[in-house]
């Protein structure tokens, strides 16, 4: 592992894998703020179809 290391020093791709690194954490931070994203306008949708319902079942008719 070592040698590795020391052959990616010497060849200067350390910038490319510092480079790799970010991107990665960054797709990722994207990926899971979408799916968060997409979970909190499912609970939406769902608030308002129940306030819908609620609306309505209680709502004034005429």
């Amino acid at each position: 592992m070592n040698d590795l290391l020391a052959l990616i020093a010497a060849r200067g791709d350390l910038a490319h894998i510092a480079l790799f690194l970010w991107a990665s954490a960054m797709s990722t931070l994207l990926w899971y703020a979408l799916r968060e994203l997409a979970a909190s306008n499912r609970r939406f949708d769902l608030f308002l179809r129940e306030l819908a319902r609620f609306n309505r079942r209680f709502g004034r008719e005429g």
